[in-house]
């Protein structure tokens, strides 16, 4: 009889185990991101500023912002659309090579088309990282965009 409810326990607790890792995996297959337009940023800068400050100190600028939500101030240099439809819009100083480039999220591309070259808009985005180089100027990679209407 002993040996019966010791089977028995041991079974019951390998159930509500698999179920809890069951029920994980299920959650985490069928997460969704944010709508990045609905989170409030965590740093509001301009793009011309935010170029200096991580060309200034790249490490301290990656700690700071690395998967932050920033919201970013600047002119539109151009507004690109890939092969696959997908949107960015790159910010910065006409005249420097420098960008901070935008990848507008896919549920609001329609936003994108309305912006055109030489206006100012305020991008909300998620930082995902700087890449520097002399000869071609650097980047600033924000994902999960969107225009910021105020």
């Amino acid at each position: 009889m002993k040996r019966k409810k010791i089977i028995l326990y041991v079974f019951l607790s390998l159930l509500v185990i698999a179920g809890a890792v069951g029920f994980y995996f299920y959650k985490e297959y069928n997460r969704t991101h944010k709508d990045t337009a609905k989170l409030k940023p965590d740093y509001t800068v301009t793009a011309t500023g935010l170029l200096k400050e991580f060309e200034t100190n790249e490490q301290t600028s990656n700690k700071k912002y690395w998967d932050k939500v920033l919201s970013v101030e600047g002119m539109v240099k151009e507004v690109t659309k890939d092969d696959r439809g997908f949107y960015a819009v790159i910010l910065g100083d006409t005249a420097a090579m420098s960008s901070v480039r935008c990848s507008i999220d896919s549920a609001h591309s329609n936003e994108a088309v309305t912006v055109s070259r030489g206006l100012t808009v305020t991008v909300k985005g998620i930082c995902s990282g700087y890449n520097a180089d002399e000869m071609l100027g650097s980047d600033i990679i924000l994902v999960r965009s969107v225009i910021d209407k105020k």
